[in-house]
């Protein structure tokens, strides 16, 4: 069955870049059956890893952190952001020395993850690594953390003031959850 996750169009994302397509692992996860799929492929591809909780930033990584901390038996919250900085609300909170993995859905700069993964060290976690279903990133990314993918899409990105796209006048969507200006 077709998801139609992979979008073609010309899309600003959440890091402010430009691109002809978009990965929207959300339509994934209307499939609980694809989702236990995914989660089970990245578990087995993250190892023996020692984790008690799964951290997803809001909003692409709620549903795919649950549904990993789900098959991986552990606990699960998400960070969000007030006033424009990532933090932890509704009680959630991590303990000094706590392991906890940091999942995102989709990674193309990482800042969000990076964002997260410093809130938890603020708060004394550990933190083990950093996983995502899709890196789009061209192995730009210098994550001060382990980095494991389910897989890698190349996909190119552009500045906007670069942008071909824009230059032949394509109307561009927005359909991430944050937006840099």
């Amino acid at each position: 069955m077709d998801t139609s996750a992979i979008e073609k169009g010309h899309f600003k994302l959440s890091s402010g870049l430009h691109s002809d397509t978009y990965v929207q692992c959300a339509r994934v996860f209307e499939y609980p059956k694809y989702s236990s799929a995914v989660c089970e492929m990245l578990a087995d591809k993250l190892g023996q890893i020692t984790v008690n909780t799964v951290i997803g930033p809001a909003m692409g990584g709620i549903i795919f952190a649950y549904e990993l901390s789900r098959t991986l038996g552990v606990r699960n919250i998400f960070a969000e952001r007030k006033d424009g900085e990532m933090t932890f609300r509704r009680g959630f909170h991590v303990e000094p020395g706590e392991p906890v993995l940091v999942a995102e859905d989709v990674v193309t700069t990482g800042g969000s993850a990076v964002e997260v993964c410093r809130l938890a060290d603020e708060m004394g976690a550990n933190v083990v690594g950093f996983c995502s279903i899709v890196d789009r990133s061209g192995g730009k990314i210098d994550f001060p953390y382990n980095y494991t993918s389910l897989i890698e899409l190349t996909i190119d990105t552009y500045e906007p003031e670069i942008c071909p796209l824009c230059r032949d006048c394509i109307p561009i969507n927005s359909p991430g959850s944050r937006h840099k200006k």
